[in-house]
């Protein structure tokens, strides 16, 4: 490719009475690759530069290092100057203090408006009455205990959510990723008081500040790992035109502002990392130090404060909820026995909120993919789910169900991540069955929950490589207690990075699992706008890794495995008068026992972990 690029280069010039030096061609054909740039397009920016106007004639002059220099300041500046207007105008910024939540999250039944609704119990369609954008129903006797709130649904957002996948451009996913560094930065710099970050690819005597996403050396494919000798790290091309150089980890790292105890850190493909140190000319970057990325806030308390326009007791009771991620099969059937299992024991127990994630008909299911389903995904789904569903919910008044996808749904007309939730149409938009989009962010009670069915955690453990440092002003002795097993730094890498998938690219024997689109990044991000730097009281991640429940700085964690391996999750909130969030929670992995025939019932009992 370079030798093609090299020969068109010398041919451009030659064509048009230029004279090159040999010398000179391997930084032409540099800059055209690192900027995207024809060879013929490069002469004009060449002959602009050297262009000299004079009284008596204008000429070219000749071409030198010098010149070549200053095309490439040129590109860069005016690279900045088109970044400049959008970076100025994202209201995305993760250093924002400023939150609205009512901008990220809204009611998802249909004829429900854009402000926060509280659920009540089910009614007669008639008699609803709008009132200054809220939705009260004027029949309704007495008001559920749950308050829920979701993701918005009006027209725009649903169209938004869902996008046309596999039409993905070159320019629009480095934009994503290039506008997500340069967050990052702003991040940092606040943070850190930083008031300027250096270039990981230009040499300097004295020791720089850079912030980069790690990425896999291209040159040494045949590793499938990330190696020492095998790390690079690029940057925006904002802050350092995108350039990407071989890094290097001092044996003597210093980390500083990480958890105490971890003793080290941990760094995967797509991971954005902030690294003091220096190009010394050799080829490489030589980081000294890590600065840890500073941690989501604790949602405030102000923030969950009920409408007055709502039930003041809405959120004075305590509810239950049962969480159930798919697959809901076992690989040597379809006939879906653990899920009816569970079913025995949801009619029993009357859960205030039932969340099932996907996928409901898994693509991956062995017999599915042998061709040995005798009926319709559609007709499998509303067998097993519409209709059971439909029948918990006239059993249970009081009661509400949430349903999240994944790309393996068969039900599910996208299959890229991030995905928008599923066809209401199929519930016949029953306002007490609520859709959410992969991933999701919603609030019950004033708790934030965010969940996503992606197996993230079983990524991430798979791609990440663990640098052993020294370290240095770790958190405050009142966060010092925080969990540092392998578990809790994988959620930690979410939460720190902001995202419900920091990998990229995907593994490649992964990749299926989750179908990233990179331009449509944003949905994919843990925090929103309005919100953004705040952190999930709960976040729900189902993985095939150890079911765990734990607390990772003020988020409680929850994996409760697959209902196919026979667990599930159970969440019990408490009044709004038992203080906190962390305070009003208890999570717990609960284990499906299937019934006998002498039993009629499956019951949970709750596994140690």
């Amino acid at each position: 490719m370079d030798s093609q690029l090299r020969e068109e280069l010398e041919r451009v010039f030659r064509d048009n009475g230029h004279i090159i030096d040999d010398k000179l061609i391997p930084e032409c054909v540099s800059i055209c690759k690192m900027y995207v740039i024809s060879p013929e397009d490069f002469r004009f920016k060449v002959e602009a530069m050297n262009y000299k106007p004079s009284t008596t004639r204008s000429e070219i002059m000749p071409i030198t290092m010098e010149t070549l220099s200053g095309v490439k300041t040129q590109i860069q500046q005016n690279l900045a100057k088109a970044n400049a207007p959008r970076a100025q105008n994202a209201s995305r910024g993760l250093n924002t203090a400023q939150v609205d939540r009512n901008r990220f999250i809204t009611g998802m039944g249909r004829g429900f408006s854009n402000k926060t609704v509280v659920q009540p119990l089910p009614v007669k369609q008639e008699g609803t009455e709008v009132e200054s954008g809220w939705v009260h129903r004027s029949n309704t006797v007495q008001t559920s205990n749950v308050s829920f709130v979701g993701p918005s649904s009006d027209a725009e957002s649903r169209k938004k959510r869902a996008y046309r996948y596999m039409f993905e451009k070159i320019s629009e996913r480095s934009d994503s990723l290039d506008q997500l560094i340069d967050d990052f930065a702003d991040l940092i710099r606040a943070h850190y008081e930083i008031s300027e970050f250096g270039d990981p690819s230009a040499t300097t005597d004295e020791e720089v500040v850079v912030v980069g996403r790690i990425t896999h050396d291209a040159e040494a494919g045949s590793i499938a790992k990330l190696v020492e000798g095998a790390i690079t790290i690029e940057s925006s091309r904002m802050l350092s035109s995108g350039a990407r150089v071989l890094l290097t980890l001092d044996p003597a790292i210093k980390v500083r502002g990480s958890v105490k105890g971890v003793g080290g850190f941990g760094i995967y493909p797509g991971a954005i990392v902030v690294l003091k140190g220096k190009n010394g000319g050799g080829g490489y970057f030589l980081a000294t130090e890590v600065l840890s990325i500073p941690p989501l806030k604790p949602s405030p308390a102000a923030q969950r404060l009920i409408n007055p326009k709502m039930d003041p007791l809405t959120s004075q009771n305590q509810i239950n909820m049962m969480v159930v991620c798919g697959p809901f099969t076992t690989d040597s059937d379809i006939g879906y026995k653990p899920w009816r299992a569970l079913l025995h024991q949801i009619k029993a127990q009357k859960p205030d909120v039932l969340l099932l994630i996907g996928p409901f008909v898994d693509a991956a299911h062995p017999k599915i993919k042998a061709g040995e389903l005798d009926v319709s995904p559609a007709n499998l789904f509303r067998a097993h789910f519409v209709d059971p569903l439909k029948a918990f919910l006239i059993a249970s008044p009081g009661s509400i169900v949430l349903l999240l996808p994944s790309v393996r749904d068969l039900t599910s007309t996208h299959a890229a991540f991030p995905q928008p939730e599923l066809d209401a149409d199929v519930f016949n938009f029953n306002p007490r069955i609520h859709l959410l989009p992969n991933p999701a962010r919603f609030t019950i009670n004033d708790v934030s929950f965010a969940a996503t069915s992606v197996d993230t955690l079983f990524h991430l453990r798979k791609e990440e490589y663990f640098k052993r440092g020294v370290e240095v002003e770790p958190l405050p002795a009142e966060a010092n207690d925080l969990p540092n097993d392998v578990m809790a730094n994988l959620c930690r890498h979410m939460l720190l990075q902001r995202s419900f998938y920091p990998i990229f690219p995907p593994p490649p024997d992964l990749s299926a699992e989750v179908n990233l689109d990179m331009s449509h990044f944003d949905g994919a991000r843990m925090v929103d706008e309005g919100d953004l730097d705040y952190a999930p009281d709960v976040l729900i991640l189902p993985s095939r890794l150890k079911q765990f429940s734990k607390v990772v700085h003020t988020t409680s964690t929850l994996n409760p495995s697959f209902l196919s391996k026979g667990t599930f999750g159970t969440i019990l909130l408490g009044p709004r008068s038992a203080g906190t969030p962390l305070e009003r929670l208890k999570l717990e992995v609960a284990k499906l026992e299937v019934p006998t025939p002498a039993s009629a019932t499956a019951t949970a009992t709750k596994i140690e972990v």
